[in-house]
């Protein structure tokens, strides 16, 4: 099992396009993956289950991989949500 925390900082949070972007990324790999958000793990690979997280901008939540090819999986979902999900995001510093 790998975990790593990570901030979200699309503007909207975790909305449907950009869960639809996460999904479809965690899919692609056949270990578990789970988002740990305050205290609630939901399945990372259903989109149902990332909107339920209820992820707002500035949340920070915790991806969990277990299992075959598991940290290849965080990398890219760690990368996917640091780069924005396919969102502009503006630095504020």
């Amino acid at each position: 099992m790998v975990n790593q925390r990570v901030t979200v900082k699309n503007p909207k949070g975790l909305h449907l396009r950009v869960a639809e972007r996460f999904c479809g990324l965690a899919i692609e790999y056949p270990c578990s993956i789970l988002i740990q958000s305050k205290n609630a793990k939901l399945n990372g690979k259903s989109i149902l289950g990332v909107l339920g997280a209820c992820v707002k901008q500035g949340d920070e939540i915790n991806i969990i991989c277990e299992g075959e090819r598991e940290k290849e999986a965080l990398d890219a979902l760690i990368s996917l949500v640091k780069s924005g999900l396919g969102e502009v995001i503006e630095e504020t510093e």
